[in-house]
C-alpha cells in the first residue's frame, strides 16, 4: 500500500481511482463493509482502491481535554488498511485552517482536482467540511454535477443487534469487554508500542515483563488480561506470536505516574527492550488489586498465569489480527 500525507505528488496511474473517506478509527466490520464497497466499485471501473482519512482525529482538534479514546493510531490503521487490500492511503493533516474550508471546496479542491474521483464510497454517518455541513445527499449532487459516482453504506450490526461502531467498541473496552469489543471489530482490539524499560519489579518476582505505554490508545478497564503478543522482527518476516497475562493500569502496589501495559509471555526468554510489539487483549480475568504481602501477590500472579493459559487454549478467542 502507498502512503501519502499530502496531495502533491499523487502519481497519476492513483487518480481516477475509487476512494472511501472516514477516519476508519478501528477498522471494524462496518468499516469493512465501506471497504469491500470501495473495492468492488474499483473492480468494476478498472480503477485503483484507496482511503483517505485525517491526522489527528478531528475529535482531537475540537475536544482536546478528552482522555485517549483512539482505537487504532495512525501506523495500526495503517496496517489494517493494507492488510485488506487498499492499494493507496492519502491521510490529510486536519488542522483549523482545514476545518474551516467547506464541503463544496473539500469535494472540488480534494475530490475532483487533486484526485479526479471516479467513485467515493462513504458510511452513512459520514460528515465534512466547515460545521459538518457536508454530508451524503451534497456528496450525491455534487457527484452528479462533477462527474463521479457515490455510493453509502447504510448502518449495519450483528446477529444480536450490535451495530457496528467505533463508539460501541470504545464503549465494550472501558466496561473491559475484550471479547464483545472483538465481536465487532473482526480481531482482537490490540495496543501496539515499543518495549520500554521498566523497574524490572516483575523480573523479581519470577514474572518479567515488556513494558508498553499506553501512548494515544484508548484506555481500556484497567485489570489482568489474558493477551496475544506479536514481536515485530526487524527484516519485515512475519511476526512471532507468543501467549501471555497482563496487567493494564497503575499496578496499584508500586504505583505509576501513567497508565502502563506490562505483558508477561510464556515460556519465552529473550531481550524485547526497544522492539515493537503488538499486544491483543482477550479476556479480561480481574480487576487490579493491591496485596497485603509480596507473597500473596506472586500467589495471585500465579493463578493469573493458569487463568490466562486456560482461556487463551480456547479455540472460540482465537482472533488475532491479520
Amino acid at each position: 500500500m502507498q502512503l501519502f500525507r499530502h496531495l502533491d505528488g499523487l502519481p497519476d496511474a492513483l487518480k481516477g481511482g475509487v476512494v472511501a473517506i472516514g477516519n476508519f478509527d478501528g477498522v471494524h466490520l462496518g468499516h469493512r463493509i465501506v471497504l469491500d464497497e470501495a473495492k468492488e466499485a474499483a473492480r468494476q471501473l478498472h480503477a485503483p482502491v484507496g482511503v483517505l482519512s485525517f491526522e489527528p482525529h478531528p475529535r482531537s482538534l475540537f475536544r482536546p481535554d478528552d482522555p485517549p479514546f483512539r482505537l487504532t493510531p495512525f501506523r495500526a490503521r495503517a496496517h489494517l488498511l493494507q492488510a485488506l487490500g487498499v492499494e493507496f492511503h492519502i491521510v490529510l493533516t486536519f488542522d483549523q485552517a482545514f476545518s474551516e474550508h467547506s464541503a463544496e471546496d473539500f469535494v472540488r479542491d480534494v475530490l475532483v482536482d487533486a484526485l479526479s474521483v471516479r467513485h467515493v464510497v462513504i458510511g452513512y454517518d459520514f460528515h465534512f467540511g466547515h460545521r459538518r455541513r457536508g454530508n451524503a445527499d451534497l456528496l450525491r449532487a455534487m457527484g452528479a454535477e462533477l462527474g463521479f459516482g457515490v455510493s453509502v453504506v447504510t448502518q449495519a450490526g450483528d446477529e444480536t443487534g450490535d451495530v457496528y461502531s467505533s463508539s460501541r467498541v470504545r464503549e465494550l473496552l472501558r466496561q473491559g469487554d475484550a471479547p464483545g469489543a472483538a465481536g465487532l471489530l473482526g480481531r482482537n482490539w490490540a495496543i501496539e508500542g515499543r518495549v520500554e524499560h521498566g523497574d524490572r519489579r516483575g523480573r523479581e518476582l519470577g514474572y518479567p515483563t515488556a513494558n508498553v505505554g499506553l501512548g494515544d490508545h484508548l484506555w481500556p478497564a484497567f485489570g489482568v488480561y489474558a493477551v496475544r503478543c506479536a514481536i515485530e522482527p526487524a527484516d519485515g518476516a512475519p511476526a512471532n506470536w507468543c501467549d501471555g497475562v497482563a496487567n493494564l493500569g497503575i499496578r496499584p502496589m508500586w504505583r505509576t505516574d501513567e497508565p502502563m501495559l506490562e505483558v508477561h509471555l510464556f515460556d519465552f526468554d529473550a531481550d524485547l527492550y526497544g522492539k515493537h510489539v503488538i499486544v491483543e487483549l482477550v479476556e479480561r480475568l480481574r480487576d487490579e488489586a493491591r496485596f497485603d504481602t509480596v507473597e500473596a501477590l506472586v500467589s495471585q500472579m500465579d493463578q493469573d498465569a493458569a487463568a490466562a493459559r486456560r482461556t487463551l487454549s480456547q479455540p472460540s478467542h482465537d482472533q488475532r489480527s491479520a
